[in-house]
């Protein structure tokens, strides 16, 4: 079932979760003990991240086959443009389709470490539109894009990102799943203006819930999202106690998503860090708003 097929039955809000393939045989096991939890919690469908220059190509295509083969559950690959020409792209489309995958998250990828610019190889894509392009040439594949409710940290304003965003759309993307944020308030912005400019796909919310201080200060000061104070000042009350801090990361999630539930979000697209347990009180919390799902 492809992502239009997805939000199209919306008499719910859809729930997806993003996982990341593990870089060590050993990190893999474990990830496969976390996985049918994460099954269990009944998302309408996974998504599995890429990493740089394709270096968990193979594992992304594992789990994602993994997740729709064993668990019967729907999977979507993420591509990015990095490192690849156009040809190798169309050939690792063609994996994709056979290992019978239907969804791709397109994205023009982060510059390698220690690089401040994008640069795409010889015969490759400078743009996530022109993945997009490639993807919809082929056929066979619903498409979800990157929506920035701060901007893209590249972008010099909102405005400009947001053209950008149109274009992904027009070009082919069904579905938009926004970077992670933290106040409610900036995805309706977001998608205010989004819908001024004519983007009509469903825009699902991104959210990353807070695991400790640490770590979210280190992804938000990658990304160029921001943390409002309040939250902050909770945060930092914890200090050490990493169980306060987490207790903290998960009220606050669930308040994220049921403001933006409540307020027409199509559902809620979870960065889950390929861990079950935060997820599990947060589903838990959620619930109610959820309907019943199959």
């Amino acid at each position: 079932m492809r992502f239009h097929e997805i939000f199209a039955r919306r008499g719910r809000p859809v729930i997806s979760f993003e996982v990341f393939p593990p870089k060590t045989d050993a990190a893999m096991e474990s990830f496969r003990g976390v996985l049918p939890r994460l099954v269990e919690l009944r998302p309408d469908f996974m998504t599995v991240t890429y990493g740089a220059f394709g270096s968990t190509q193979a594992r992304t295509l594992e789990i994602a086959a993994m997740i729709k083969r064993d668990h019967g559950m729907e999977a979507a690959c993420h591509l990015t443009c990095v490192g690849s020409t156009a040809a190798g792209l169309d050939r690792i489309l063609g994996e994709i389709g056979q290992a019978g995958i239907e969804n791709i998250v397109a994205l023009r990828g982060d510059p390698p470490q220690g690089e401040k610019e994008f640069v795409p190889p010889e015969g490759g894509f400078r743009h996530a539109q022109e993945l997009v392009a490639l993807i919809r040439r082929r056929g066979g594949f619903g498409i979800a894009v990157a929506g920035y409710p701060e901007k893209h940290i590249e972008a010099p304003d909102l405005e400009t990102d947001l053209r950008h965003l149109k274009k992904k759309v027009e070009t082919g993307a069904d579905i938009v799943i926004t970077q992670l944020f933290y106040d409610d308030a900036q995805y309706f912005r977001f998608v205010e203006r989004a819908r001024s400019l004519g983007i009509r796909s469903p825009i699902a919310p991104g959210l990353l819930p807070i695991l400790s201080l640490h770590q979210v200060k280190r992804i938000t000061s990658m990304c160029g999202a921001t943390i409002p104070p309040a939250l902050l000042g909770k945060l930092e009350a914890a200090g050490g106690d990493e169980k306060a801090a987490l207790d903290v990361g998960v009220r606050h999630a669930i308040a994220q998503a049921e403001g933006l539930i409540q307020g027409g979000a199509p559902g809620i697209h979870f960065y889950v860090l390929n861990k079950s347990q935060h997820m599990v009180r947060i589903m838990e919390g959620i619930r109610p708003l959820l309907g019943a799902r199959p």
